[in-house]
C-alpha cells in the first residue's frame, strides 16, 4: 500500500516562539500551512483519545470517533482486546459506519455492499466472484488499522504511528496526576449519559492553552456565573501558597488543594458531601496531597487536545476542523462505585455548568471564537503575544514529580504546551523529538494496564 512520503518541516517555526521571553506569533491560529503541518507532525503521532472502556463492554461494541479528521472506529474484539479502524471503505472511500455507537458482528458498507469483520478483515462483497477473477487479495483490502491502541486505567488511546513511544512512555509522570482522577478508590471510573457534540468557531490551540492551565480567566470571565452558581465570587487565587503549575511532556494540570473548589461551582451540596466522605479513602491510597485534589479549583489537558476538570468532571476532545475551527466532543467522568443519585448529580451539574448551553462554556465559547478571528488583521498579526507569566516560579525540590511551579495563576503549562508543539513540528520522526523531560517516578509507582499495542 501506498505511503506518502514525509514532510520536511516548515522554515521558520521557531521564529514563532520565543519561549524566555514568553512570545507568541498569532500564526500559530490561523495559518493554513501551520495546520496542515500540525495534522501530519501532531495528529498522526501522537496519542489522542479514542473511547472509556465503560462504552466498550462486550465484544462487539463499539464507538465512532476522531484522530484529528480521521474518523475511526474502536470496536472491543473477541478476545477482549480493543482495536480501532479508519472509517472509510477500501474500494471507493465511503463512510462505512454512520451510528455513534452500537453493536455489531460486521461493518457493510452501504456503497458496494463490502464487508468487514470487527477485527477489520475484508469478508466479502457483491460480486465477490468477479473481483476474485480480477485477482483481488482480500488479505490486502481489509479496514485500515490504528497503528497502536493502548489505555490507561480505562482510557482507550490511539496512535497511527507505529514508531511512536508507548503510551506510558508518553504519559509518564503526569500518571501521578490521571490517577487523582482515574483512581481515587481502586474500583475505577465510567462515562454517565452521552456525548454532547458542538462546534466551535476557534482554532483547536486556543481551547486547550485555556483548561491546561489557565485559572486566571476564571476570576474575570465566569465572576457572574461563579456568583450564581456559589452565591459569590470564586476565591481568590492570585497569591495562593499552595497552588501549582506542573507539566510533563506537554501534559498541563494547574490546581490548588481546597479538596472541592471546582465541585462547588456545580451548586451541588451532595457532591461535595461524596467528595469529603471519599478524601480518606484517596489520601489512604494516593497521599494526603492528592486526596486535596479530588474537586479542587483546576484544569488539566493531556497532549495535544484531551482537556478535563477534575471535580466539575467535564470530559472533552477539541478536534480540528480546520485552522479557525473545532468540534467538541464531551462527557461526563464519574467514579464507577459512586451511588446512582450521586452519578446523576454530577451529570447534570455539567450540563449545567460545560454544554454548550451551560453558564461557564457561554461566557468561554465567545473567548474562544474571538481569540481565533481577531488574529487574522494583517497588521494584527504582525503583533506578538505574551505568554510569560509565572517566569522564575519553578520549583526545584518541591517533591512533585514533573516540572512544578509556584502559584496555579501561571502561564508556564502554556509554555511547555508549545516546546512540546515545536519539538514535534520539527521533527521528521520521533527519533527525532528532544526528550526534555524524563521521569522521576519508577514505574512501579504507577498501577496502570499493560500496553496493548497492535502494529500494522
Amino acid at each position: 500500500m501506498r505511503k506518502d512520503k514525509v514532510s520536511e518541516p516548515m522554515d521558520g517555526l521557531e521564529r514563532l516562539i520565543d519561549l524566555e521571553a514568553g512570545c507568541l506569533s498569532r500564526r500559530v491560529y490561523w495559518d493554513s500551512r501551520i495546520y496542515e503541518q500540525e495534522l501530519e507532525k501532531i495528529f498522526a503521532r501522537s496519542w489522542l483519545f479514542l473511547a472509556h472502556e465503560s462504552q466498550l463492554p462486550k465484544p462487539g461494541d463499539y464507538v465512532t470517533a476522531y484522530m484529528a479528521e480521521d474518523n475511526v472506529i474502536v470496536v472491543r474484539q473477541k478476545d477482549g482486546s480493543i482495536r480501532a479502524f479508519l472509517n472509510t471503505c477500501p474500494h471507493r472511500g465511503n463512510k462505512i459506519n454512520f451510528a455513534d455507537a452500537g453493536n455489531a458482528r460486521t461493518f457493510i458498507c452501504n456503497y458496494h455492499g463490502w464487508s468487514f469483520g470487527i477485527d477489520g478483515a475484508l469478508r466479502g462483497m457483491a460480486g465477490q466472484e468477479l473481483f476474485e477473477e480480477s485477482g483481488l487479495n482480500r488479505e490486502d483490502h481489509g479496514l485500515h488499522p490504528v497503528a497502536q491502541v493502548a489505555t490507561y486505567k480505562g482510557l482507550v488511546f490511539g496512535n497511527m504511528d507505529p514508531d511512536a513511544p508507548p503510551l506510558s512512555t508518553y504519559l509518564g509522570d503526569f500518571r501521578y496526576y490521571l490517577d487523582v482522577l482515574l483512581d481515587m478508590d481502586g474500583e475505577g471510573t465510567e462515562f454517565v449519559g452521552g456525548c454532547v457534540k458542538s462546534v466551535i468557531n476557534c482554532n483547536w490551540k486556543v481551547p486547550v492553552e485555556n483548561f491546561i492551565g489557565d485559572i486566571y480567566h476564571a476570576l474575570w470571565t465566569h465572576d457572574s456565573a461563579a456568583r450564581a452558581m456559589l452565591g459569590g465570587p470564586v476565591a481568590e487565587v492570585y497569591k495562593d501558597p499552595d497552588s501549582y503549575h506542573v507539566n510533563f511532556n506537554g501534559h498541563g494540570w494547574e490546581f490548588n488543594l481546597d479538596t472541592v473548589g471546582n465541585a462547588a461551582t456545580l451548586g451541588d451540596k451532595e457532591i461535595r458531601k461524596y467528595l469529603y466522605r471519599l478524601q480518606p479513602e484517596v489520601a489512604r491510597r494516593l497521599g494526603e496531597l492528592r486526596s486535596k485534589m479530588i474537586g479542587s479549583i483546576s484544569s488539566a489537558g493531556v497532549f495535544p487536545n484531551l482537556s478535563f476538570l477534575p471535580g466539575q468532571n467535564t470530559f472533552r476532545v477539541w478536534h480540528p476542523r480546520g485552522p479557525g475551527k473545532i468540534e467538541l466532543h464531551t462527557w461526563t467522568l464519574v467514579n464507577k462505585s459512586a451511588p446512582a443519585d450521586i452519578k446523576d448529580r454530577w451529570r447534570k451539574g455539567a450540563m449545567m455548568t460545560f454544554s454548550p448551553s451551560g453558564v461557564f462554556e457561554m461566557d468561554d465559547g465567545e473567548n474562544f471564537e474571538f481569540s481565533t478571528r481577531t488574529n487574522a488583521g494583517f497588521v494584527t498579526r504582525q503583533q506578538d503575544l505574551y505568554m510569560g507569566l509565572g517566569r522564575g516560579t519553578q520549583l526545584e525540590n518541591s517533591g512533585l514529580p514533573g516540572n512544578v511551579y509556584r502559584n496555579q495563576v501561571n502561564e508556564a503549562n502554556h509554555r511547555a504546551f508549545y516546546q512540546r508543539w515545536l519539538d514535534l513540528m520539527q521533527s521528521r520522526s520521533w527519533s527525532e523529538v528532544p526528550q526534555r523531560d524524563s521521569a522521576q517516578l519508577s514505574e512501579t509507582a504507577f498501577e496502570y494496564e499493560t500496553d496493548a499495542k497492535e502494529a500494522i
